[in-house]
């Protein structure tokens, strides 16, 4: 069998096939490290197809990331870098996160912070993100910031009575604010950031956005630090 008849597997006898599937395992059985390293390029492959199609979805969905007029902005307004955050405020990972998102922000100073709410985790989930809405519309900026710290960090079950509770330890007009729960503003506001989710194929909490890349989980903070070096470099 010449070599070019050897590479034509079309035409292989059913022998010289069984000869070559044996010799092919025995060859992977003698350097299995030839496995590993072929999962490992595919792996590598699938996360940079990934970044490039999450590049793509950030790039036609900018304005709407960072610009949609009613996202709460928070940090340094003028910051080099701008991170993005969806997040539920029953979602654990969310928790765990929040103090060190928190302390990135603080420590490194020119990090322009958006927070969108996205609750996906049931009815307490959806109760706290309309409190918090209908208290950023009804309230301002700085009252939304108070709510949404007070909500990050609520171990209690999330009622009327708790939120009504909670307003009214912030000095705010709590039955205003109920009532204001359920309107039209407040629907739309978390209709718009779930249709912009869906839009970035994002599933889970929290999902962040960081310039150009979507980052979907939780990431500790030494891990943060490092991209918001790595995105200065770049």
């Amino acid at each position: 069998m010449t070599p070019a008849t050897a590479l034509d597997f079309d035409n292989l006898s059913e022998a010289e096939r069984s000869a070559f599937r044996a010799e092919v395992r025995a060859y992977l059985l003698d350097n299995p490290e030839v496995i590993i390293e072929a999962v490992e390029q595919l792996e590598s492959r699938q996360a940079q197809d990934q970044a490039a199609q999450d590049a793509a979805l950030v790039s036609a969905n900018a304005e709407d990331i960072f610009d949609d007029g009613y996202s709460w902005v928070g940090g340094n307004p003028d910051g080099d870098i701008t991170l993005v955050e969806f997040m539920d405020y029953r979602c654990g990972y969310c928790r765990r996160a929040f103090p060190e998102v928190e302390e990135l922000i603080a420590s490194d100073g020119n990090i322009r912070l958006i927070v969108k709410e996205f609750p996906i985790l049931g009815e307490d989930s959806m109760l706290s993100s309309r409190f918090a809405v209908a208290v950023k519309q009804m309230e301002g900026d700085d009252a939304y910031k108070s709510a949404h710290d007070a909500l990050m960090t609520l171990k209690s079950e999330v009622t009327p009575t708790a939120l009504e509770r909670l307003a009214d330890n912030l000095g705010m007009d709590a039955n205003a604010i109920l009532e204001h729960m359920d309107s039209p503003e407040v629907t739309e506001e978390i209709r718009q950031t779930r249709a912009l989710a869906q839009r970035l194929q994002i599933t889970g909490t929290p999902t962040f956005v960081m310039e150009d890349q979507l980052l979907r989980g939780y990431l500790p903070l030494d891990n943060m630090r490092a991209l918001v070096a790595q995105k200065r470099q770049d």
